[in-house]
């Protein structure tokens, strides 16, 4: 296994909940093995604190999570990343600004837990439900063998974690 870190940056259209959460995720899953950011088109300026809330149910730090804009990793002294990810349909048909490096791009389209009105309950239920499916892919992810795959093979893989059913 190489000791490379890799950069991978969930994109949403707010910022504020599912990129945010898969962030969290794969930097408390990943054993420091990958690196990851989240951004928006249009960010919400906050995170929702259901995000917030779940991700503290599993130990994952929260206190450098932010909903900051996609243009803040086009910078030229940005990360380079690896691998994106949208996480929205929204912004995964919006036009995204050029990564250096050609990253490894694919689509995991997830409910949006911040749309649901109701009770704090029925908020709860849904950020529950969209959690589960994310962690569920960032698990496949992260049990991908990057370091033996090649460039195609791992395109491939990534996209296709995002074409399994919902749990």
């Amino acid at each position: 296994m190489s000791d490379k870190v890799y950069h991978i940056l969930f994109l949403c259209t707010g910022n504020s909940a599912r990129s945010v959460m898969a962030e969290g995720l794969i930097n408390a899953l990943s054993h420091g093995r990958f690196k990851a950011y989240s951004a928006g088109s249009f960010p919400t300026g906050r995170v929702n604190p259901f995000a917030i809330e779940k991700l503290q149910q599993i130990g994952c730090p929260t206190d450098q999570l932010g909903s900051k804009s996609w243009d803040e990793f086009a910078q030229p002294d940005a990360p380079k990343m690896d691998f994106i990810v949208t996480v929205c349909d929204n912004a995964a048909g919006e036009v995204c600004p050029v990564w250096p490096g050609q990253p490894i791009s694919a689509h995991w389209g997830f409910a949006d837990p911040a749309a649901v009105e109701g009770t704090d309950a029925q908020k709860r239920a849904a950020f529950d439900c969209t959690f589960r499916e994310i962690s569920h892919r960032v698990r496949i992810f992260l049990a991908l063998p990057i370091d033996k795959l090649d460039r195609l093979s791992l395109l491939r893989e990534v996209k296709a974690i995002g074409e399994k059913p919902p749990l």
